[in-house]
């Protein structure tokens, strides 16, 4: 196993650092920053599908970037809906990808990560190395110009806005994803508390601190090495800069979740080392419930995990 911590010790593990002293206020200043609904553009698709309408929904993030995603509502009066994040360097899932949780009755809306293989636009800019990666983006620039700190604002601003939509239960709101859409997922709890319910599968984003004492074994932590070793190889910057990326750790805003959390962890799990994904689950304060699965990595999980996504989502009596 590449991560060295036992099970027993992750159990109760919470990380290498603690929550900068003004990271509440950090956050609740980015939200306050946000004034209104921001302008958006809602596109309906004709797919000639009799039980949902389809639509690519795009709106102004921050930066004057523009966001896109994909939504699909069934035909109903009202219905909830789940926010369904992708993984590193993607991009959201196909529009056939969504339709069993349509299936469900449930709306679903797939952002597009700014920057990456989707079409959403990035108009950050930043210093130092952009060679690789975007998890260091914007930390040499300081807290408030992180490139994650943008898109954690974008995940906020899509829920505020959809939950504005005139057949969308408010009241009603999921978020789902797995490595970074699993990041998300909480983040979107975490920032917005009309989220109420999250399943989070392997999350990335986590314990920088442990994943630099780990060493570089995992091509999505590559940048943070890639940094050190061609910018600061003495490593005289590594308290400031870690310091700067724990405003974007999500353990650290695990504390602000509030709804009931579902988490999956696979042990032998080598892009995000199963102690950093422990150390957001032992911060949740709220109703939470966590399984393991010991064979699996960061794999494609298709046996029996599908049917615990819906249980998770759906059944209220899980938790």
């Amino acid at each position: 196993m590449f991560d060295s911590m036992s099970l027993e010790q992750m159990r109760t593990y919470r990380g290498r650092q603690e929550v900068p002293a003004d990271f509440d206020q950090f956050w609740a200043r980015q939200k306050a920053s946000i004034k209104g609904h921001p302008a958006y553009q809602l596109t309906k698709k004709d797919f000639r599908f009799a039980q949902a309408d389809f639509y690519e929904l795009t709106f102004e993030g921050t930066n004057a970037s523009q966001v896109y995603a994909k939504c699909i509502f069934p035909k109903l009066e009202t219905f909830p809906v789940l926010f369904y994040f992708h993984g590193y360097q993607g991009q959201s899932p196909d529009w056939s990808e969504s339709l069993k949780f349509v299936a469900a009755g449930c709306g679903v809306v797939s952002m597009d990560v700014r920057g990456q293989a989707g079409r959403s636009q990035d108009l950050g800019q930043f210093s130092g190395l952009t060679v690789k990666g975007q998890v260091i983006r914007g930390a040499l620039d300081g807290k408030e110009r992180l490139f994650y700190k943008d898109v954690y604002l974008d995940v906020y601003q899509l829920i505020e806005l959809v939950a504005s939509f005139e057949q969308v239960d408010e009241n009603q709101l999921f978020s789902y994803g797995a490595s970074q859409g699993g990041a998300l997922a909480l983040v979107a709890a975490a920032l917005n508390p009309r989220i109420q319910r999250t399943v989070a599968i392997y999350p990335f984003l986590s314990d920088f601190k442990r994943i630099l004492e780990l060493g570089n074994h995992s091509d999505a932590y590559d940048e943070i090495f890639r940094y050190f070793k061609f910018s600061d190889p003495f490593h005289r910057t590594e308290e400031a800069f870690l310091h700067t990326l724990s405003y974007i750790d999500v353990k650290n805003l695990a504390h602000l979740i509030s709804c009931p959390v579902h988490m999956l962890i696979c042990l032998e799990d080598m892009v995000c080392p199963p102690s950093t994904q422990f150390a957001i689950y032992n911060r949740l304060e709220g109703p939470k419930n966590l399984e393991i699965l010991p064979d699996y990595g960061h794999d494609a999980l298709n046996v029996q995990v599908n049917d615990w996504v819906f249980d998770a989502l759906f059944d209220t009596q899980i938790l």
